[in-house]
């Protein structure tokens, strides 16, 4: 019974004390306003959820330090003028490097340039000279006769150069026939403006690869696919005369202009 009645004034007291407490804190800081009175607790969170997060992630903290410092060594503006020699340089590199690949275009499926390394198209083409094959004639029209092609090489001997270079005599399905030196088409004899006035067609043995005249002298009846070709120095000109008729899918295309020399550009 006793013990119950005292619990409250020990309450009592309790709370007096603290009032005492609380109010003598106060006194004190408006008495000494220079003192500070400490961080925020907001303040005394962050840092401690700061310092906290330097003992839980170290090596972050130091990567990001790390990071930092190599940021501020290459933060750096190149001179005003090297800036702009750079720029040009780099210009003239983006402008070569595009007509390389324009060239390269170019010859691979449209032009290229030929050296013409013999004497057996005199007198059309001399050696030196230089022509200009369009690679694409043969895509939008049939092989004319007449024409001056580049064509594969049929030849594997070593040493041969790969493409060669002969005018279309006949053309697919028709018979060549030489008498007295002149070339005859189904019988029809071929006017060859380009031929010098003395030169004449050898005689020949068909070979191989002419349809049913193997082996029979100066005459020649032409597979479809192919045509039969000569060089207009006819005494001068390993042709079909020697390795048959040429498949018109190793022709590379049409020479259609010489370009040098320099002084005799000529369409052909």
């Amino acid at each position: 019974m006793d013990n119950q009645e005292n619990e409250p004034l020990s309450s009592e007291r309790k709370a007096s004390d603290w009032s005492e407490e609380i109010f003598e804190r106060a006194q004190e800081r408006v008495e000494n306003p220079e003192e500070k009175s400490g961080p925020p607790a907001s303040q005394e969170s962050e840092e401690a959820q700061n310092g906290e997060n330097e003992k839980i992630y170290p090596e972050e903290t130091q990567l990001e330090t790390t990071t930092n410092a190599i940021e501020e060594d290459f933060d750096f503006e190149l001179p005003g003028p090297f800036r702009s020699n750079l720029r040009k340089i780099l210009e003239w590199v983006a402008v070569i490097g595009t007509a390389f690949i324009v060239a390269f275009i170019i010859k691979v499926f449209l032009f290229q340039a030929y050296y013409i390394p013999s004497p057996s198209m005199e007198p059309t083409l001399g050696i030196g000279d230089r022509v200009i094959v369009n690679k694409l004639s043969y895509e939008l029209h049939d092989v004319n006769r007449g024409d001056l092609v580049v064509f594969e090489n049929p030849s594997t001997s070593n040493g041969a150069v790969s493409d060669l270079i002969k005018r279309v005599i006949a053309l697919p399905g028709e018979t060549l026939q030489v008498l007295d030196g002149k070339v005859y088409i189904d019988g029809n004899l071929v006017i060859e403006p380009y031929l010098e006035a003395s030169d004449n067609t050898f005689d020949f043995l068909a070979p191989a690869g002419c349809i049913g005249t193997k082996e029979v002298l100066n005459k020649c009846i032409v597979p479809d696919g192919h045509v039969f070709v000569m060089g207009d120095n006819r005494d001068n000109s390993r042709d079909s005369r020697i390795f048959g008729p040429v498949d018109i899918e190793t022709i590379v295309g049409r020479a259609f202009v010489r370009v040098w020399p320099l002084g005799d550009f000529q369409r052909l």
